[in-house]
């Protein structure tokens, strides 16, 4: 994984143009569509990615206690101070951030990985093809495989053994999972629907996991 906190933002920076764009050419109906993240819509999603590149530690903190540490709560006040009346506005204000380096913690990998995962969130239910870039997918889901974070990514991997098939990334022991980078990754994340792509012995095992820990 890259050791640059600067290597990291960049990636940040253009997986989020990526997205912007997009998002770019949505209609409206699209926006209100279901995403692979809970009961949220593509715009809540957007929302939520905004509301995690305006808040710093600080603020981050202030609100999560304003909310009696209930993160839901937390998140649905920050979703809506930075929705917009209207889809297009919502992504003015998402592409307003685009450049941004304000996150709730020095954890650069985890809010690469933010934007990573929720754009594959947006992506996959609305058909659309693009993949963030191996770098930055290899950095991600070398950062889940060793730590849970805002995902019970490593300890869904435990005792498995994961080998991406179109990069360098691989990581543990036991029953083997395959697949691309973004698929692996996405399966840490706690996306079931990743697992059609994933083959090997130990799918199985990662598939129920994911579900349990629905």
């Amino acid at each position: 994984m890259p050791d640059s906190r600067a290597t990291l933002w960049a990636m940040t920076h253009a997986e989020r143009a990526a997205l912007a764009a997009d998002l770019a050419r949505l209609d409206d109906e699209q926006w209100q569509q279901p995403s692979l993240c809970g009961a949220w819509t593509v715009e809540d999603v957007v929302t939520h990615l905004t509301a995690g590149a305006s808040t710093g530690r600080l603020r981050w903190l202030v609100s999560v206690v304003g909310a009696r540490f209930d993160f839901d709560k937390h998140n649905e006040r920050r979703k809506a101070e930075h929705r917009g009346a209207t889809p297009a506005e919502t992504l003015d204000k998402f592409t307003a951030i685009l450049d941004s380096t304000t996150a709730p913690s020095g954890d650069t990998a985890a809010w690469l990985g933010e934007v990573v995962v929720h754009g594959q969130d947006i992506r996959r239910p609305l058909g659309l093809t693009t993949t963030p870039s191996l770098e930055a997918t290899t950095a991600v889901a070398t950062f889940f495989a060793e730590r849970d974070f805002t995902v019970p990514s490593r300890t869904l991997i435990e005792g498995l053994r994961l080998e991406a098939t179109d990069g360098p990334f691989t990581h543990g022991t036991g029953a083997l999972v395959r697949g691309t980078t973004i698929a692996l990754t996405m399966a840490m994340a706690s996306r079931v629907a990743y697992c059609a792509d994933l083959t090997g012995p130990g799918l199985t095992t990662l598939r129920e996991r994911i579900e349990g820990a629905r």
